[in-house]
């Protein structure tokens, strides 16, 4: 086998553009496989697997899988996880598998669908935890989820996993489940507790199988001291945008000035939660209304994204992306800092489709649409320590 006795595998379902991979990464875990349906995205995670120091695992033994993950089968179908497993995936093979599924059914910015959404994947992807008794799951999505109307629906889902009566969401008959897991908890943690300048909170599911976990403890992370702000996160990115036009005096130059003024004398302060919007709407912007104004306050302009430093000058959008009385747009980069993406994380948005996207509403969509890494990393250290805790010194794997 190509790494050390120590290694965490971890497979993701709905992996969009690395989120949750980047900080399952962070946390010590190696990717087999990540599966998502959106193009971009894919494309994002190859291209960053490819080039990035610190993904020569991934490189070697990842299969990253652009497909519907109705249509994913995972004992059968992995290519580059073979070498490193010496076989097929077997079940009970995998440690981790994780996936951020679908918002939309549960968020209270639609219509909270739930169970008769078409998007809602829970149904999926507990049919995966059945195939592959990974020993560890973990689920991320809304707040939403934890509304009063969806108590019926998470029973269900902790049924399936820890076993006992609940109600099927389809029939609404009540069926007794058989289940190998502990779930240690549903639990609503906010970004802005871990190191990420942005209000968003998000809802973690993390069940353990029962063997695992024995009489280890699963503990939750904990806040970091202090806050991390708009102003922090985005100063020296912003003030270089800034300085490209100031550098070059004369009218242009002043009007930097004046914006750059204008951005400083802001209030700074947390950032209201991204959206990545809907691939029905052209165009990107930051937010619903609230969200808009909210950004305003922090001197940004929500109205849209801004072009990159690389690309204003030859699209004489500086006007439009920097100098507006209501303040700059955000670039792409700046939003992924934002979510808490590191800064050298390449989003891909330029693929050539029927009906193509303008680049960075394809790339930003895909910022906006994210799981925190901070957040992914901190529940993947607490995932971790528990499985090392469960596995003998020197176990090899397989």
């Amino acid at each position: 086998m190509g790494a050390s006795d120590h290694t965490l595998t971890s497979i993701e379902i709905c992996a969009g553009a690395g989120g949750q991979a980047i900080g399952l990464h962070q946390a010590g875990f190696s990717h087999l496989a990540l599966v998502e349906i959106d193009q971009y995205a894919a494309a994002t995670l190859r291209r960053n697997i490819d080039r990035r120091d610190g993904w020569e695992f991934e490189r070697e033994y990842c299969d990253v899988i652009h497909k519907d993950v109705n249509e994913f089968e995972p004992l059968s179908e992995l290519e580059k996880p073979v070498a490193y497993l010496g076989g097929p995936l077997k079940e009970g093979d995998l440690d981790l598998l994780a996936g951020g599924v679908p918002c939309p059914p549960f968020s209270h910015a639609g219509k909270q669908l739930g169970k008769d959404d078409e998007r809602d994947l829970f149904p999926r992807m507990l049919e995966l935890v059945d195939e592959l008794q990974p020993k560890a799951v973990m689920i991320e999505n809304v707040r939403g989820i934890k509304d009063d109307k969806f108590e019926d629906y998470r029973d269900w889902v902790v049924a399936r996993l820890e076993g006992g009566v609940a109600k099927d969401p389809q029939t609404g008959e009540e069926v007794k489940y058989e289940g190998i897991y502990t779930v240690c908890g549903w639990k609503v943690l906010e970004a802005s507790d871990f190191g990420v300048p942005q209000l968003r909170p998000r809802a973690i599911l993390v069940a353990i199988r029962r063997d695992v976990l024995g009489d280890t403890e699963f503990v939750w992370p904990t806040a970091k001291p202090g806050a991390v702000t708009v102003r922090a996160a985005l100063g020296p990115s912003m003030t270089a945008r800034f300085q490209q036009f100031v550098d070059q005096g004369g009218v242009r130059g002043a009007e930097a000035e004046k914006a750059r003024k204008r951005w400083e004398d802001a209030r700074d302060g947390i950032a209201p939660t991204l959206v990545g919007g809907s691939k029905k709407h052209g165009g990107a912007d930051l937010g619903p209304s609230r969200a808009k104004a909210a950004w305003k306050l922090l001197g940004v302009n929500a109205m849209g994204v801004a072009n990159s430093p690389d690309e204003v000058e030859k699209k004489e959008s500086w006007e439009r992306d920097l100098f507006r009385p209501e303040g700059p747009m955000l670039t792409v980069t700046q939003a992924a800092i934002v979510q808490g993406f590191p800064e050298e994380w390449d989003f891909a948005g330029d693929k050539k489709t029927e009906k193509p996207l303008p680049g960075k509403t394809a790339q930003y969509r895909q910022v906006g649409n994210a799981f925190p890494p901070p957040v992914a990393r901190a529940v993947g250290e607490s995932i971790a320590r528990v499985l090392h805790a469960a596995r003998p010194a020197g176990q090899a794997r397989g």
